[in-house]
């Protein structure tokens, strides 16, 4: 799969974001056997906006592969106050929750959004948030009213509201995108004629740190999604690749060829202090950072083939992890950093597997033949990854048990190099 990020072109950069054409769209391909079955009644006044609310929370919902979508269908009057439901139309109609809601317009053009989160068999509410938004915020408030609705109904964090990173490839040219997480909004970081690979979120999701081919050789470069505004992290002879970022945001893992085979070095995200993390004698690849700092991850031949060690991030002696065949790489920790997701190729199929950390245990999520990058969600119910369907690369998701699973695509181009950002700063 990594023959695309071969050749090099002349530079095209554009260093402030900027609205991207291409959206991904969403398919479901799996779910799981035990659904919520969820009734979503239309807001009242929803009609007169230009974006309906409840369609955006149901497709989400939907998407999660957790809910059963319940039709509400010709229950009248419809509810749109707790006071108004009657909780034999929905009981009979097979809801174990109701969603009901309003949406008004305001004099200043501004929007008062109310809804509520009913549990049909107790004849209670379960949740009830007011948002007053303006029109260009009625999808991001879609997305918080769905991921109140999923954490009131599975005990999780709910994850609509985050963002994903990937880099599209069209013809010769490459794209570092940001999208919503369900594929909307999508807006292009950087564009250039020169391959792009690695982006890794900031802790906080304000900067990606990437991998740039504009200098004729991969360099790391640090964006800042706000302005635009960007450095190279470290300038040094050789290649710069990998890049990963500690948990509070202060430091990056590296990879560097300085001083010869490929090495882990650590740096502060301003490009300083810089330090050689391992010394061998073969090549060390794609760390990766433990949630609570203490460990890193990362992909090692240092024993003759490609397998998974970890070392602490103090430095010192590393230990290999992986023994279950021949080839595993690209290992990304668990947000609660019991486990972490990986490749693996077995019978030259190379597929997302997870691995528990303290039992060594592994399970091989996907089917699909030519996954790499896989990239938790920040709750751990989900890990997205890129793989290729009929020759052209596409972005999937599964979960971390392999019963849902998604497939993301654009119309035109190949997507790759997925990763999940950071849950935002008011749900941190």
């Amino acid at each position: 799969m990594k023959h695309w990020y071969q050749g090099l072109w002349t530079l095209l950069l554009l260093l402030l974001v900027v609205p991207s054409h291409a959206a991904l769209t969403i398919e479901i391909t799996g779910g799981s056997g035990n659904q919520i079955p969820l009734a979503i009644v239309p807001f009242a006044a929803e009609n007169t906006l230009p974006q309906s609310l409840t369609g955006v929370v149901g497709a989400d919902l939907a998407r999660s592969g957790l809910f059963k979508l319940v039709d509400p269908g010709s229950v009248q009057p419809q509810p749109h106050e707790p006071t108004d439901v009657r909780y034999s139309d929905w009981k009979g109609r097979g809801a174990d929750a109701l969603v009901i809601g309003s949406a008004a317009p305001r004099p200043d053009g501004r929007i008062d959004v109310h809804f509520r989160l009913m549990d049909v068999a107790k004849q209670s509410q379960l949740a009830g948030f007011s948002y007053t938004i303006t029109p260009a915020q009625l999808r991001s408030t879609a997305h918080k009213i769905a991921d109140v609705i999923y954490e009131k109904l599975t005990g999780d964090v709910g994850v609509f509201s985050t963002q994903i990173a990937y880099i599209v490839k069209n013809g010769k040219n490459f794209e570092l995108q940001v999208a919503d997480a369900d594929g909307y909004g999508a807006q292009t970081v950087l564009a250039s004629k020169e391959p792009i690979l690695s982006p890794a979120w900031s802790p906080d999701g304000g900067r990606l740190a990437y991998v740039s081919f504009e200098k004729k050789k991969p360099v790391v470069y640090v964006q800042s999604l706000k302005t635009g505004a960007r450095q190279e992290l470290v300038s040094v002879k050789g290649s710069a690749s990998a890049p990963a970022w500690s948990p509070d945001g202060r430091k990056l893992a590296i990879v560097l060829t300085k001083d010869g085979n490929s090495q882990l070095y650590l740096v502060n995200s301003d490009g300083g202090n810089l330090q050689r993390w391992s010394a061998n004698s073969g090549i060390d690849t794609e760390p990766d950072f433990s949630p609570d700092g203490k460990w890193i991850l990362f992909t090692s031949d240092r024993g003759g083939s490609a397998q998974i060690y970890r070392m602490p991030a103090v430095g010192g002696a590393a230990e290999r992890v992986t023994f279950d065949g021949s080839y595993n790489v690209s290992p990304h920790f668990s947000p609660d950093g019991k486990s972490f997701a990986f490749i693996q190729r077995n019978g030259g199929q190379f597929r997302v597997a997870v691995q528990d950390l303290a039992s060594g245990q592994a399970q091989v999520l996907t089917d699909t033949p030519q996954d790499e990058s896989p990239s938790f969600a920040p709750n751990g119910k989900m890990i997205i990854y890129a793989t290729e369907i009929n020759r052209r690369g596409v972005l999937a998701a599964v979960s971390s048990d392999g019963r849902v699973k998604q497939r993301l695509s654009v119309q035109a181009g190949d997507v790759r190099e997925p990763a999940w950002g950071p849950l935002l700063k008011d749900r941190q």
